[in-house]
């Protein structure tokens, strides 16, 4: 698992200063009401942060733990919109330097360990760790207006 917290390292090392340049005025715009603005999609990716550090942790010692959120509901109760930017980013960071710490101290076989999800599939930690890095960059090239990655 040591290969996905320093592939997080660097995303973290490569995004984070880009974030803290966005201007106040695109990070809270919505083009619609109904769509995430650009902070709340971050504090999406804090949301999935939180969700995800349980996942790995509990299913260490707990067989298939069920581990679920509805990310519209979290995002609406977080109030992000109405938060500090820089405070989103920064939480946003520090839980993802909290998950390079908990994948570094996960072996071989906790990766093969398995966790219930949103998504009917079982599916391992390693699986779980992937998943999330990909979900992540998603999310960031939204934010920074990159080329789109794509993720199911």
């Amino acid at each position: 698992m040591l290969e996905q917290a320093n592939k997080l390292n660097q995303i973290l090392l490569e995004y984070a200063p880009l974030l803290k340049q966005i201007p106040d005025e695109a990070f809270y715009a919505k083009a619609n009401p109904r769509k995430w603005s650009k902070v709340e999609i971050m504090g999406h990716l804090v949301d999935s942060a939180q969700n995800n550090i349980r996942r790995f942790i509990v299913s260490k010692y707990e067989d298939n733990p069920f581990i679920i959120y509805n990310q519209d509901k979290w995002v609406a109760m977080g109030g992000y919109q109405d938060l500090p930017a820089v405070q989103v980013i920064e939480l946003w960071e520090l839980l993802n330097r909290q998950i390079i710490q908990i994948l570094a101290r996960l072996t071989e076989t906790d990766g093969r360990r398995t966790c219930l999800t949103n998504d009917p599939t079982t599916h391992s930690v390693e699986w779980l760790a992937a998943d999330y890095l990909r979900h992540l960059l998603h999310h960031l090239h939204q934010v920074l207006d990159k080329e789109a990655i794509a993720y199911p």
